[in-house]
């Protein structure tokens, strides 16, 4: 009786977490030998119902970085954008042992983001086919060929201050470049192709969950 209750709790809790993504936001895209989410994260409990600290102020997003707690936000700490990019995150949250991603899918490594873009093309030509067909700046816009459907959900720095909505959507990996430091993947909105980065684990940027 008591594995039956454990497994429907890990039911309810997945289901649970896949309806904070918002409506449609379990939809799927296979792209190669990979299965994405259509969708970034929008989260704000860990996997076992923990909460993932909300960071409004400034300080208050200073304060989780420098002592390497998780933190989300959404852009402009406004629920409305939330509602389109889903929520930016540090890496202190990508990369909490409770795990951050619904049951079932986890954050991509910078090898996984890398087999995304060879099965693309390569890093020239992969952008264009990621990015959205609308919501670009200055006729950024991509062809979606994908259906990864990339959004320019901006970044928060350090700091906590926010940036290129709009412009420039940017996504964690779970792999470290060093102490202070992991990888990333950007998509730009006057550039067709991906870039890869290496930033400051403080920073606040989107999430896309990959299929185990």
């Amino acid at each position: 009786m008591k594995k039956v209750s454990l497994i429907l709790s890990a039911v309810v809790m997945t289901a649970m977490m896949l309806s904070s993504f918002g409506d449609g936001a379990s939809t799927e895209v296979t792209i190669g030998k990979q299965v994405w989410m259509t969708k970034n994260l929008d989260v704000a409990t860990f996997r076992n119902g923990d909460q993932i600290p909300e960071a409004k102020t400034n300080e208050e997003w200073k304060k989780a970085g420098e002592n390497k707690q998780p933190a989300w936000c959404y852009y402009d700490n406004d629920p409305a954008n939330g509602a389109i990019y889903g929520k930016l995150y540090n890496w202190y949250a990508v990369n909490d042992k409770r795990g951050i991603a619904p049951v079932g899918y986890h954050i991509p490594s910078d090898a996984e983001w890398t087999q995304l873009t060879d099965y693309l093309g390569g890093v020239e030509k992969a952008g264009t086919k990621m990015k959205s067909t609308s919501g670009w700046n200055e006729n950024g816009n991509g062809t979606n060929e994908s259906g990864f459907s990339g959004l320019p959900g901006g970044f928060r720095n350090l700091y906590g201050k926010f940036y290129f909505s709009g412009n420039y959507g940017h996504w964690w990996s779970s792999t470290e470049f060093s102490t202070d430091i992991a990888w990333t993947r950007c998509l730009y909105y006057l550039f067709g192709g991906v870039t890869s980065g290496n930033d400051d684990k403080k920073d606040g940027f989107s999430v896309r969950c990959l299929r185990d």
